[in-house]
């Protein structure tokens, strides 16, 4: 069966780190027998320029015929960015209508580091312990991103508001969502929040805790947002099993969370609907090193392994993705953004040698 794959590559190193991540899905299709056509389309800030929006019409298309969607990520240069109405950023006129339009409600951000490459990370080996295995799950529709947004005067005073609203169907969606993974994985769920002072997040502990009702073997505990950021660097391993975030807070802890492993190039992500889903690395287009070749392609590799996983299923073929990636690493091999180790730069790799290493580990591996 022919599964059709919507690729918007994006901005900045966003072309460069797909091209490797197609590189590594027809080594999977070619050593499996699969059939996955591609359809390539405009989407970011490029596709403003290019395209008069950052979202076309014909891109939207593209994705509504597609069974599963690619994405690289988007944003140029500051200037470039300026130049733009902040309503077609594509932050605001790209990233969360795509969100929107097809409800990818549960955001899953695994941050892995075993302890075989824990010299990657900034903290000490002994708090790597034996490795960090923490599957994020952030809210992605709702919260204070999609709610209403008011600039300007409104007492006779300089102001701006923006509404963070949650609907029970929302929490408890994503919380059962939650739940679910730490059930498969037998490990805790941590629910974060702030509910010692947010209306949202006293409602979100409440709803998630009635969730729990219903999932008395997966242990459970919560914890307020701002000590998660100070435990997530003295004790990251205390957080290996599941960890439950609303948008905003999901947003920034899972950049911490790159951060204890090393980079934001190693935190791949799937954004699942209940209709359709989309890949997509968690960082940023980097446009100062687009088109340099030194870029980590892991975070769109990873991504497509979760691709694999949680949106064709095919685990089988998204675990030959984790083994060939972590392979690379432990073969001694690097990129730029990970040589503050002890690392013979002899083994740097640029980005598209990291995509023929992973792909040629699959093709080659029984």
């Amino acid at each position: 069966m022919e599964k059709v794959i919507a690729v918007l590559e994006g901005d900045g190193i966003g072309p460069e780190i797909v091209r490797e991540a197609i590189k590594v899905l027809r080594a999977v299709e070619e050593k499996h027998h699969h059939r996955f056509a591609l359809n390539y389309a405009p989407f970011g800030a490029g596709a403003y320029f290019s395209e008069g929006s950052p979202f076309p019409d014909h891109t939207k298309k593209i994705c509504d015929e597609a069974d599963v969607i690619i994405k690289g990520p988007v944003g140029l240069a500051v200037n470039e960015m300026n130049s733009i109405p902040p309503e077609c950023r594509p932050e605001i006129g790209a990233i969360l209508p795509l969100r929107s339009r097809y409800d990818t409600f549960a955001n899953f951000r695994p941050v892995r580091l075993p302890k075989s490459l824990a010299a990657f990370s900034p903290l000490k080996p002994s708090i790597v312990g034996e490795g960090i295995d923490i599957l994020m799950i952030r809210e992605l529709v709702g919260g204070i991103y999609f709610g209403n947004k008011i600039e300007g005067p409104s007492t006779g005073m300089r102001s701006s508001t923006d509404e963070c609203t949650y609907t029970d169907e929302q929490v408890r969606r994503v919380a059962i969502v939650a739940f679910e993974e730490a059930r498969k994985r037998s490990s805790m769920l941590t629910n974060i929040h702030k509910a010692n002072i947010l209306a949202t997040s006293r409602f979100w502990k409440e709803v998630v805790e009635d969730v729990a009702k219903n999932f008395p073997d997966v242990p459970y505990c919560s914890m307020l947002v701002d000590n998660a950021a100070y435990q997530l660097i003295k004790n990251p391993v205390q957080f290996n099993g599941v960890v439950l975030l609303e948008n905003m807070q999901g947003d920034i802890l899972t950049d911490q969370a790159g951060g204890i492993i090393g980079s934001l190039g190693l935190m791949p992500s799937a954004c699942i609907g209940p209709r359709k889903s989309y890949v997509e690395p968690a960082h940023g287009s980097a446009p100062d090193i687009a088109n340099k070749n030194i870029a980590n392609p892991y975070s769109m590799i990873g991504s497509l392994a979760l691709m694999f996983d949680r949106c064709l299923d095919l685990p089988g073929e998204a675990g030959e993705i984790w083994g060939a990636l972590f392979q690379v690493f432990e073969q001694g091999y690097t990129t730029a953004d990970l040589m503050e180790g002890p690392f013979d730069t002899k083994k740097l790799l640029s980005t598209s040698d990291f995509g023929d290493m992973v792909a040629e580990s699959i093709l080659r591996n029984p």
